[in-house]
């Protein structure tokens, strides 16, 4: 029982929390990165693809809409 609480907590971790909390890094961090910490993003999109890919229909982070002064 307790190697099944594991494996979900693990899957739970691998699939929902830190793709959640990448998708945040990435919307605060995507247009100001240097070139080093765009790798490490990267390799973090490439390493938890599948977590992102299950919470994509879920969050929009499209940039915003700018209001054009006259």
């Amino acid at each position: 029982m307790i190697v099944a609480l594991v494996y979900l907590i693990l899957s739970g971790t691998y699939l929902l929390v830190i793709p959640g909390a990448l998708y945040f890094y990435l919307k605060q961090r995507w247009y100001v990165a240097s070139s080093i910490e765009r790798v490490f993003m990267y390799f973090l999109v490439f390493f938890f693809f599948p977590g992102l890919l299950l919470l994509s229909p879920f969050l929009n982070f499209r940039p915003q809409r700018r209001e054009v002064e006259v």
